[in-house]
């Protein structure tokens, strides 16, 4: 219900946000057209002005503070987020991990899921990048950050992964990359001398309990003020230009993320399995509308085990240990979304994406995407990690990045719903490989409209 809420609230604030901003671009355009343009200059110190830029000592920006807070707030969270989600994610999986042979068999399955979304993810998001689809159409008259591409060694992303100060590590969310490998490090670490650490695995997930409680006051709480406060002093600020390709983005994304789940994952199960795709479809049906609904895999997750085990045949030892395991780590449809939408924003801030890029990218999303936690608007948060550990930061990016905010929450339903659904694929996958789906139970309401066919002979 409350999440239910929290959707109407986006949705409600996405659209008073479109119709106060475009109100604004009118005001704007006919206050300057009917040489009035003291006035709006009054309007904008008023409301949208960058308080921190030369020559606005005496603005006020009323939209700009509340924006940047909000973003503040979510770059306090970043880093300890980032940080106890990666350590906990690993913790999970060697929870598990009395059943060897299924844990291998189970991370191979991920590995060639994310693989294929990460291909499907990355395909379209170059392609619609490399035609100029996400461009403005005044590029030419923004002054962008050129100074982003520089001529160091491509290898230093490798050696920059590695920190040598844990506190300025910590400190800097200029270095995501370097906080992620760290994290990994120390949950490998950690699985090796688990039993002496019951108090540092307690302080993390206290941590990770306390961001997570942070961000939900941030995102549910503060988020749609702000939301509605960055599409504002976007939209007035820089007109529609910025509409157009961010709805190419939304518009993008979701064909992508259906491809995803009515035409790849249906061939996944025929050819590993060899069952009908069709009725997986109609039995996984509910538990992809419900993860629609709430945009939460962890609220779903229920759902989805009694659906694999009770509708698709599964055995109960191969649900209870690869769907929540699959809830926590496998998230497809956030990894194609993640691409897309970085590579949107690089194009909307001017930046060039080479093959380095395109591999950086592709790692802090693969990543990012295993670590992401079921929280309202942990794609947002995960897109800003990404586009800050790339350096996507100007001023046009971060208007590329409220825009996709604002616009981006009919997108994570959809992406929920995908990554539920993988969540299945992967038990039925898994267990047809281990012979431990009982066929029976799967075709079962199905068989009965093959035998109910009338027979043409007589």
């Amino acid at each position: 219900m409350a999440k239910n809420h929290f959707t109407r609230k986006i949705l409600i604030t996405l659209a008073l946000g479109l119709i106060v901003g475009i109100g604004f671009i009118f005001l704007r355009e006919y206050l300057i057209s009917t040489n009035h343009q003291a006035l709006w200059t009054s309007i904008d110190k008023l409301l949208f002005a960058d308080i921190s830029a030369p020559g606005n000592k005496n603005a006020v920006g009323i939209f700009y503070i509340v924006s940047q807070i909000f973003m503040r707030l979510l770059q306090i969270v970043l880093v300890p987020l980032i940080f106890t989600s990666i350590i906990k994610a690993i913790d999970h999986i060697r929870e598990s991990s009395l059943l060897n042979k299924l844990a291998t068999k189970g991370i191979k399955n991920f590995i060639l899921l994310l693989t294929v979304a990460v291909i499907l993810g990355t395909t379209v998001g170059y392609f619609g990048y490399s035609m100029g689809w996400f461009q403005l159409s005044n590029l030419e008259s923004i002054e962008l950050a050129q100074t982003t591409v520089n001529d160091t060694n491509p290898l230093m992303i490798v050696l920059n992964a590695f920190n040598n100060n844990f506190v300025s590590m910590l400190s800097n969310n200029g270095n995501i990359i370097a906080v992620v490998v760290f994290a990994l490090i120390v949950g490998v670490v950690m699985q090796s001398v688990r039993d002496q650490i019951d108090i540092l695995r307690k302080f993390i997930n206290e941590v990770y309990i306390i961001t997570m409680k942070l961000l939900e006051i941030v995102i549910v709480k503060f988020g749609p003020f702000a939301i509605f406060a960055l599409l504002v002093r976007t939209l007035a600020s820089y007109g529609t230009n910025y509409l157009q390709p961010a709805m190419v983005y939304m518009v993008l994304t979701s064909l992508t993320l259906l491809v995803l789940m009515f035409v790849v994952f249906p061939l996944i199960v025929l050819v590993r399995t060899g069952l009908s795709p069709v009725i997986f479809l109609k039995k996984m049906y509910k538990v992809i509308a419900f993860g629609f609904s709430t945009s939460s895999s962890a609220a779903t997750l229920p759902l989805t085990q009694e659906t694999v085990m009770h509708d698709l045949g599964v055995d109960e030892a191969i649900a209870s240990f690869i769907v929540p395991l699959a809830s926590a780590i496998n998230m497809t449809g956030t990894a194609i979304m993640q691409i897309v939408a970085t590579l949107f924003i690089a194009s909307v801030g001017g930046y060039e994406v080479g093959v380095v890029q395109m591999i950086s990218i592709i790692a802090l999303v693969v990543i990012g995407s295993i670590s992401t936690p079921a929280a309202p608007g942990a794609g947002a948060v995960l897109l800003f990690t990404i586009i800050s550990g790339m350096g996507y930061v100007n001023p046009e990016a971060l208007a590329a990045y409220s825009f996709i905010f604002a616009i981006n929450r009919p997108v994570e339903m959809l992406v929920t719903a995908a990554n539920v659904m993988d969540d299945g694929v992967s038990a039925l996958c898994v267990a047809h490989e281990l012979d431990m789906v009982d066929e029976t139970l799967f075709h079962k309401g199905w068989e009965t409209q093959t035998v109910a066919t009338p027979s043409i002979e007589s």
